[in-house]
Protein backbone atom coordinates (compact mmCIF):
# COMPACT_ATOMS: atom_id res chain seq x y z
CA UNK A 1 0.00 0.00 0.00
CA UNK A 2 1.23 3.18 -0.79
CA UNK A 3 1.77 6.43 1.68
CA UNK A 4 -1.54 8.08 2.51
CA UNK A 5 -1.75 11.57 2.00
CA UNK A 6 -5.10 12.46 3.84
CA UNK A 7 -7.77 10.43 4.94
CA UNK A 8 -11.68 11.11 4.20
CA UNK A 9 -14.57 10.26 5.93
CA UNK A 10 -18.19 10.57 5.17
CA UNK A 11 -20.44 10.51 7.85
CA UNK A 12 -24.16 9.14 7.92
CA UNK A 13 -24.02 8.10 4.21
CA UNK A 14 -26.13 5.03 4.85
CA UNK A 15 -30.09 5.85 5.84
CA UNK A 16 -30.26 3.34 8.45
CA UNK A 17 -26.89 4.08 10.14
CA UNK A 18 -28.32 7.44 10.61
CA UNK A 19 -31.81 6.46 11.57
CA UNK A 20 -30.12 3.80 14.28
CA UNK A 21 -27.86 6.48 16.01
CA UNK A 22 -30.88 9.08 16.08
CA UNK A 23 -29.34 11.36 13.22
CA UNK A 24 -30.87 13.28 10.48
CA UNK A 25 -30.26 12.24 7.10
CA UNK A 26 -27.84 14.83 5.56
CA UNK A 27 -28.88 16.47 2.31
CA UNK A 28 -25.28 17.19 1.16
CA UNK A 29 -22.13 15.22 2.20
CA UNK A 30 -21.24 15.37 5.96
CA UNK A 31 -17.21 15.19 5.86
CA UNK A 32 -14.33 14.70 8.79
CA UNK A 33 -10.95 13.69 8.45
CA UNK A 34 -8.34 11.63 10.16
CA UNK A 35 -4.63 12.26 11.30
CA UNK A 36 -2.42 10.02 9.28
CA UNK A 37 -1.14 8.61 12.27
CA UNK A 38 -4.16 7.39 12.43
CA UNK A 39 -3.89 4.29 10.05
CA UNK A 40 -2.78 0.84 10.62
CA UNK A 41 -3.17 -2.07 8.56
CA UNK A 42 -5.20 -5.53 9.57
CA UNK A 43 -2.93 -8.48 9.05
CA UNK A 44 -4.02 -10.94 11.52
CA UNK A 45 -2.40 -8.83 14.65
CA UNK A 46 -3.59 -7.42 17.92
CA UNK A 47 -4.49 -3.72 17.63
CA UNK A 48 -4.26 -1.21 21.15
CA UNK A 49 -7.23 0.77 21.31
CA UNK A 50 -7.85 3.18 23.39
CA UNK A 51 -8.87 2.24 27.26
CA UNK A 52 -10.87 3.85 30.36
CA UNK A 53 -12.61 6.19 27.43
CA UNK A 54 -15.89 4.95 27.15
CA UNK A 55 -17.45 2.63 24.45
CA UNK A 56 -15.10 2.59 21.31
CA UNK A 57 -17.78 1.54 17.81
CA UNK A 58 -17.04 -0.04 14.94
CA UNK A 59 -17.88 1.07 11.84
CA UNK A 60 -16.92 -1.09 8.81
CA UNK A 61 -16.95 0.92 5.35
CA UNK A 62 -16.03 0.52 1.81
CA UNK A 63 -12.71 2.70 1.23
CA UNK A 64 -11.30 4.59 -1.92
CA UNK A 65 -7.88 5.04 -2.63
CA UNK A 66 -7.45 8.48 -5.51
CA UNK A 67 -5.14 7.62 -7.85
CA UNK A 68 -4.33 11.26 -9.23
CA UNK A 69 -5.40 14.60 -8.74
CA UNK A 70 -9.11 16.16 -8.82
CA UNK A 71 -10.15 18.48 -11.31
CA UNK A 72 -13.32 19.86 -11.99
CA UNK A 73 -15.32 17.20 -14.92
CA UNK A 74 -12.98 14.24 -14.11
CA UNK A 75 -15.20 11.13 -13.46
CA UNK A 76 -15.06 9.12 -10.07
CA UNK A 77 -14.10 6.13 -12.62
CA UNK A 78 -10.70 7.90 -13.17
CA UNK A 79 -9.63 8.91 -10.05
CA UNK A 80 -10.06 5.59 -7.67
CA UNK A 81 -7.50 3.58 -8.68
CA UNK A 82 -7.31 1.13 -5.63
CA UNK A 83 -10.38 -0.31 -3.03
CA UNK A 84 -9.98 -1.54 0.24
CA UNK A 85 -11.93 -2.09 3.37
CA UNK A 86 -11.48 -0.32 6.71
CA UNK A 87 -13.10 0.68 10.19
CA UNK A 88 -13.81 4.03 11.53
CA UNK A 89 -13.41 3.34 15.26
CA UNK A 90 -15.53 6.06 17.26
CA UNK A 91 -14.79 6.81 20.95
CA UNK A 92 -18.69 7.09 21.06
CA UNK A 93 -19.58 8.39 24.45
CA UNK A 94 -16.45 11.13 23.95
CA UNK A 95 -18.53 12.00 20.46
CA UNK A 96 -21.71 12.08 22.20
CA UNK A 97 -19.91 14.76 24.62
CA UNK A 98 -18.64 16.93 22.18
CA UNK A 99 -21.93 17.33 19.49
CA UNK A 100 -23.46 18.30 22.83
CA UNK A 101 -21.17 21.23 23.72
CA UNK A 102 -20.91 21.68 19.22
CA UNK A 103 -17.06 20.48 19.42
CA UNK A 104 -15.72 19.07 15.95
CA UNK A 105 -15.29 15.46 16.39
CA UNK A 106 -11.45 14.75 16.03
CA UNK A 107 -10.97 13.60 19.49
CA UNK A 108 -13.76 10.64 19.32
CA UNK A 109 -12.14 10.27 15.41
CA UNK A 110 -8.41 10.68 15.12
CA UNK A 111 -6.87 8.69 18.01
CA UNK A 112 -4.34 6.16 17.11
CA UNK A 113 -5.27 2.64 15.47
CA UNK A 114 -8.38 4.58 14.70
CA UNK A 115 -8.85 4.40 10.60
CA UNK A 116 -8.46 0.41 10.01
CA UNK A 117 -7.24 -0.55 6.43
CA UNK A 118 -7.02 -4.38 4.68
CA UNK A 119 -4.58 -4.01 1.95
CA UNK A 120 -5.46 -2.40 -1.25
CA UNK A 121 -7.20 -4.05 -4.40
CA UNK A 122 -7.18 -2.96 -7.96
CA UNK A 123 -10.27 -1.30 -8.13
CA UNK A 124 -12.78 -3.34 -10.56
CA UNK A 125 -15.54 -0.29 -11.00
CA UNK A 126 -18.34 0.65 -9.49
CA UNK A 127 -20.55 -2.12 -11.50
CA UNK A 128 -18.58 -4.70 -10.36
CA UNK A 129 -18.43 -3.67 -6.88
CA UNK A 130 -22.55 -3.18 -6.86
CA UNK A 131 -22.88 -6.81 -7.20
CA UNK A 132 -21.12 -8.20 -4.06
CA UNK A 133 -21.46 -6.77 -0.60
CA UNK A 134 -19.17 -5.82 2.22
CA UNK A 135 -19.60 -6.99 5.61
CA UNK A 136 -17.85 -7.17 9.40
CA UNK A 137 -17.36 -10.12 11.72
CA UNK A 138 -16.81 -10.18 15.09
CA UNK A 139 -16.04 -13.22 17.09
CA UNK A 140 -17.56 -15.24 13.65
CA UNK A 141 -20.72 -13.45 13.83
CA UNK A 142 -21.85 -11.43 10.68
CA UNK A 143 -22.41 -7.69 12.43
CA UNK A 144 -22.50 -5.54 9.35
CA UNK A 145 -23.08 -5.62 6.03
CA UNK A 146 -23.98 -3.24 3.02
CA UNK A 147 -23.33 -2.76 -0.36
CA UNK A 148 -22.92 0.61 -2.46
CA UNK A 149 -25.97 0.16 -3.99
CA UNK A 150 -27.39 1.66 -0.48
CA UNK A 151 -25.35 4.99 -0.01
CA UNK A 152 -27.03 8.35 0.00
CA UNK A 153 -24.01 9.91 -1.92
CA UNK A 154 -22.54 7.72 -4.90
CA UNK A 155 -18.78 8.37 -5.82
CA UNK A 156 -19.52 10.98 -8.36
CA UNK A 157 -20.81 13.26 -5.75
CA UNK A 158 -19.00 12.38 -2.92
CA UNK A 159 -15.32 13.19 -4.97
CA UNK A 160 -16.56 16.26 -6.40
CA UNK A 161 -17.74 17.69 -2.89
CA UNK A 162 -14.30 16.80 -0.99
CA UNK A 163 -12.34 17.93 -4.19
CA UNK A 164 -14.08 21.37 -4.74
CA UNK A 165 -14.09 22.10 -1.53
CA UNK A 166 -10.80 20.11 0.43
CA UNK A 167 -8.71 19.06 -2.92
CA UNK A 168 -8.06 15.72 -3.56
CA UNK A 169 -4.51 13.78 -5.24
CA UNK A 170 -2.49 11.05 -5.83
CA UNK A 171 -2.42 8.90 -2.20
CA UNK A 172 -5.88 10.24 -0.31
CA UNK A 173 -8.21 7.85 1.02
CA UNK A 174 -11.35 8.65 1.38
CA UNK A 175 -13.94 6.03 3.74
CA UNK A 176 -17.61 6.37 2.00
CA UNK A 177 -19.78 5.30 5.23
CA UNK A 178 -20.88 2.97 7.47
CA UNK A 179 -24.58 0.67 7.33
CA UNK A 180 -26.40 0.21 9.94
CA UNK A 181 -25.30 -2.29 12.65
CA UNK A 182 -22.35 -0.47 14.69
CA UNK A 183 -21.96 -1.36 18.32
CA UNK A 184 -19.01 -1.71 20.36
CA UNK A 185 -15.81 -3.61 20.77
CA UNK A 186 -14.54 -5.20 23.61
CA UNK A 187 -11.24 -6.78 24.83
CA UNK A 188 -10.47 -9.84 22.88
CA UNK A 189 -12.92 -9.23 20.30
CA UNK A 190 -11.55 -10.63 16.92
CA UNK A 191 -12.57 -9.26 13.85
CA UNK A 192 -12.73 -9.80 9.78
CA UNK A 193 -13.18 -7.49 7.22
CA UNK A 194 -15.13 -9.84 4.24
CA UNK A 195 -15.34 -8.68 0.69
CA UNK A 196 -18.35 -11.25 -0.36
CA UNK A 197 -17.37 -14.46 0.69
CA UNK A 198 -13.16 -13.52 1.18
CA UNK A 199 -11.80 -12.21 3.89
CA UNK A 200 -9.64 -9.15 3.37
CA UNK A 201 -8.31 -8.35 6.89
CA UNK A 202 -8.43 -9.29 10.43
CA UNK A 203 -7.03 -8.34 13.83
CA UNK A 204 -7.72 -9.03 17.63
CA UNK A 205 -8.81 -5.85 19.65
CA UNK A 206 -6.49 -5.30 22.87
CA UNK A 207 -7.79 -2.58 25.23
Amino acid sequence: MRPIQNIYCVGRNYRLHAEELGNAVPTSPMIFSKPTHAVIVANGQTISLPRNSGEIHYEAELVLHIGKSYQQGISAEELIDQISLGIDFTLRDVQSKLKSKGHPWLLAKGFPNAAVLTDSREYPGIEALQETNFALQKNGERVQQGNIQEMIFDFQTIVDFIGTNFGLGEGDVIYTGTPAGVGKVENGDHLQLVWGDEEWGSFTVEM
